[in-house]
């Protein structure tokens, strides 16, 4: 199901449902539509669901760090009118909820992360010295899933366009730089806010022992698995991901 991405002030963003707002946060070359399962069952649930286009490519160069992402963020949520919300998190996104949430703690009443960045960042801007070559995009496109398939033609050519336009990896770099000048290990001891960690038990990007250590430093966490799964467990296994943190919301209370 295509939802209509709304265009308002410097913002583009995807809005559905009424409720409990849940803004969700996408990862470095992950489209909104890689939430379209989530967005369906949540924003038919008690839940508004917002998506926002995260100025990856469209920040200038000193600006693309996950801090102003953060800040973006904040500017965002304050646009929208809203006190308190639910961030939901995958890879890059992840990191940049969970460094929104140690900025501005009373902004966030829940954080929800799967294959976040944070702690581990090694895979994420490296590998694209053959870039011009379409099947070595391909197999890394695929790589971040544990079914192949899931790596679509539309997919992988939207990673190879971007690896491809030279601004674009020039920004995809800085963030990979970014995020590692920007790991969390000292903070999230200090984060009380209460944490659903989704993680593929098959993550190639951020392996299963990235979410172990942020289940342990992160004081208010539970953590779930989901076998057969990758990077990206709400593409992969959006049934199970759903059902997931729809039983961990209902049982925190959101």
């Amino acid at each position: 199901m295509a939802h209509l991405l709304k265009k308002e002030k410097d913002y583009r963003y995807i809005e559905v449902g009424e409720g409990t707002p849940i803004i969700v946060l996408h990862g470095l070359m992950g489209g909104l539509s890689n939430f379209d399962a989530v967005t369906n069952f949540f924003g038919n649930n008690g839940y508004k669901i917002i998506i926002p286009e995260l100025p990856i490519y469209t920040m200038s160069l000193l600006k693309t760090n996950v801090k102003s992402f953060a800040n973006y963020l904040k500017d965002f949520i304050e646009f929208k009118g809203l006190d308190s919300v639910i961030l939901l998190g995958n890879s890059l996104g992840g990191h940049i909820g969970l460094y929104h949430t140690k900025l501005y703690p009373k902004k966030v009443k829940a954080l929800v992360i799967t294959g976040s960045s944070g702690l581990y960042e090694s895979a994420m801007g490296s590998g694209y010295t053959k870039r011009s070559d379409y099947e070595v995009i391909k197999k890394k496109a695929q790589d971040v899933f544990y079914d192949p398939a899931v790596a679509t033609k539309e997919i992988v050519d939207e990673v190879y366009e971007t690896v491809n336009d030279r601004n674009k990896l020039v920004k995809t770099l800085a963030i990979a730089k970014s995020a590692i000048r920007h790991n969390m290990a000292k903070d999230l001891p200090k984060m009380q806010t209460p944490t659903c960690i989704i993680w593929g038990k098959n993550d190639n990007v951020t392996p299963p022992d990235v979410a172990e250590e942020f289940h342990e430093l992160l004081p208010d966490s539970d953590l779930f698995w989901i076998d057969k799964c990758g990077h990206a467990a709400m593409m992969e296994h959006p049934e199970e991901f759903n059902k997931i943190l729809n039983n961990w919301l209902d049982n925190r209370g959101f």
